[in-house]
């Protein structure tokens, strides 16, 4: 194939994966009016997953992550928020996630070794898509007219969700958090996600493949109180989609706390490569 024929094909795929927002018009915001008012910081309670709210999200903040910051005010203590416990839908997240024979075995696998205490998220690294929306700690929801932001005070992330009409992109940049687009059906907010770099687990010792996919599926069933249905897709690592449910709170009185992971990170790695952790209090002198 000639090399011009071959750069137009590539111009024209990275073309077909842009998508332009519009500037809103007036009709714009005035049909925001019309969606569930998601806007607000909420707090995940519980999460349905068979006993294990984390187990299925990859490994989640151990030592040298900072603990959820207290509200200000009268509020209840994040970490506290109610909320029943919610069971997770379809066969798979009574019992985990059904790994085809080669990923159970790396599951096993990596269930028989003891937690590493050298792993990302201690130092520093977001747990990626699905663990991050698992956090015991508040997310702000902002709606604008294409477009749901969710703000999450756990590592300071931010999620885009682009609800502007465009299409998954066929080759995504891989990230933490995936490409993610949503549609509303009724008063539900649908979200697909594609697209995770390799630090993604679906368990501990388990990676994704490409064709992994997320669909959420958030809904108000109260004013304050917003179901979330999370249902992760992989032909090539599960046997069966594994879907779970949590629920969110709604906290009108708090706001999102600075979170700087770095100032409380005690796991270091010396330079013949071993794993350690300083034991010192912040804010002690070392002898």
């Amino acid at each position: 194939m000639p090399t011009q024929v071959l750069t137009l094909l590539v111009l024209a795929a990275l073309a077909g994966q842009q998508y332009v927002s519009k500037a809103p018009t007036a009709a714009d915001w005035a049909a925001m009016a019309k969606l569930p008012d998601f806007t607000g910081v909420w707090e995940r309670g519980t999460v349905g997953t068979g006993g294990n709210s984390n187990a299925a999200f990859g490994p989640q903040p151990t030592r040298g992550n900072q603990p959820p910051a207290g509200a200000t005010g009268a509020a209840p203590q994040r970490g506290a928020a109610g909320g029943q416990r919610a069971g997770g839908a379809g066969r798979g997240a009574a019992r985990g996630p059904s790994f085809t024979p080669q990923y159970e075995a790396m599951r096993a696998a990596a269930a028989r070794q003891p937690q590493p205490e050298d792993n990302s998220t201690a130092n520093c690294l977001p747990p990626g898509m699905p663990g991050i929306m698992t956090q015991p700690y508040p997310m702000e929801f902002l709606m604008t007219p294409g477009k749901v932001t969710i703000v999450i005070e756990a590592y300071t992330e931010v999620r885009h969700i682009y609800t502007d009409g465009r299409p998954l992109p066929q080759d995504p940049d891989p990230n933490f958090f995936g490409t993610s687009v949503g549609h509303w059906e009724g008063d539900t907010l649908v979200v697909e996600t594609a697209g995770f770099n390799d630090h993604v687990e679906i368990a501990r010792g388990v990676p994704h493949s490409e064709k992994m996919k997320i669909t959420e599926r958030f809904r108000l069933t109260d004013p304050d109180t917003m179901a979330m249905e999370t249902t992760i897709t992989d032909p090539v690592v599960l046997t069966e989609p594994y879907t779970t449910n949590g629920i969110l709170k709604r906290h009108r009185n708090w706001t999102i706390s600075e979170y700087i992971c770095e100032e409380n990170n005690r796991n270091y790695v010396d330079q013949t490569g071993k794993a350690g952790i300083n034991l010192t209090l912040p804010g002690t002198k070392k002898d």
